[in-house]
């Protein structure tokens, strides 16, 4: 049975994640961003006595807290999703049978009340770091440089994001990318003089089967065509076509190699050109990355009496690829425990929080004796 002051900041915890799923924060919204940024600061303020620094990007305001002192150890998160504006109306946060539900719930902002409230809770917060960017789902293209910084500052992070299955934390991630293919071709009559034409939307079958050979299982290398488009009507041969392909790597020369035979991808259907863009742009995290941090977590969580914490390697990206590969210590997935993120089913089990609370309050204490 839980304490009544386990109660009371549980009921804190649930009152700010409601604030922040109620700010709707899809990537690239300007407007939306700002506004969950102020609404994310003001949370902070309220929790930590202190406020935040707002920093501008191109995609929209960095949220950064220090506690002061020597930097010991930044909390990486990030405040935008995947969600349109207009979800919440089709899917306001709610509490029922033990789950949080609402656009973003789990991925991530049950993650940022728990760090905000975990800050909170450790009886001085010298060393410590808060920083959410704007632009996680969408590659953090703008927020990158200052997260490697705050990184390399502290040296140590610990990043927010869900929780593996069962609330597993996550010691390895692949890297990933999206290339994107263009067919060229020549549009003609399909059905008065087809041959005319330059069919791209043939040339773009043959290159979804050749991107996808370039999978390699006894690597951990997968590459797999998620999106073609091609055509205009049923009538005209298509004159163009884009085909999109996910690729994740566990190693840096697995990178090279799909780089390189995505760069010489050759055409099939005479007359057809096709332009290749895109590449890894998140480095593999590699399980030396949590080496010392992972087991420093089941030592404080076994202190706290928490149930046995576990460890997995995902094939999901996060900032901490990007933390990682400048060769600072990193453990991930200390966010929120659930299930169906970037879907309608995203929650949270409420009943999860004060354990993941009390981890990372006891983890970040460990830390600042560093």
């Amino acid at each position: 049975m839980r304490q009544n002051g386990e109660m009371a900041e549980l009921d804190l915890i649930l009152e700010d994640l409601e604030t922040l799923v109620n700010v709707e924060s899809p990537s690239r919204d300007l407007d939306a961003m700002n506004k969950s940024a102020h609404a994310l600061a003001g949370i902070i303020e309220a929790r930590l006595a202190t406020p935040a620094e707002l920093i501008d990007t191109d995609a929209g305001p960095i949220v950064h807290w220090s506690g002061g002192g020597q930097p010991k150890v930044v909390i990486v998160g990030h405040h935008d999703t995947v969600f349109p504006l207009g979800a919440l109306a089709a899917r306001p946060f709610a509490i029922a049978d033990g789950r949080a539900t609402g656009p973003g719930v789990l991925d991530m902002k049950g993650g940022i009340a728990l760090a905000v409230h975990a800050v909170a809770a450790l009886a001085d917060r010298h060393g410590v770091e808060l920083l959410f960017s704007p632009d996680e789902e969408v590659g953090s293209l703008a927020s990158r440089a200052f997260i490697e910084a705050r990184a390399v500052a502290c040296g140590a992070v610990l990043v927010l994001e869900p929780s593996a299955d069962g609330g597993a934390l996550k010691t390895a991630r692949k890297g990933v990318g999206t290339f994107q293919i263009d067919v060229h071709g020549r549009a003609a009559h399909a059905g008065l003089e087809p041959e005319k034409g330059v069919n791209a939307l043939i040339e773009a079958a043959h290159l979804v089967l050749a991107t996808a050979s370039l999978a390699d299982p006894s690597k951990g290398t997968t590459a797999t065509p998620t999106v073609a488009t091609a055509g205009t009507t049923d009538n005209v041969v298509p004159a163009h076509a884009r085909v999109l392909v996910d690729v994740r790597v566990e190693v840096e020369a697995e990178k090279e190699r799909i780089e390189s035979a995505m760069a010489s991808l050759e055409t099939h259907v005479e007359g057809t050109r096709i332009e290749v863009s895109g590449s890894i742009n998140r480095p593999p995290m590699p399980p030396t990355a949590s080496e010392w941090l992972f087991p420093l977590a089941v030592q404080v969580g076994a202190a706290e009496g928490l149930p046995t914490v576990t460890g997995r390697a995902v094939g999901g990206g996060s900032d901490g690829n990007f933390t990682a590969a400048r060769g600072v210590a990193t453990l991930d997935g200390l966010g929120a425990v659930g299930g169906g993120a970037h879907s309608d089913d995203e929650f949270v089990l409420v009943g999860s929080l004060p354990d993941r609370r009390r981890l990372l309050t006891a983890l970040l204490a460990s830390l600042q004796q560093r």
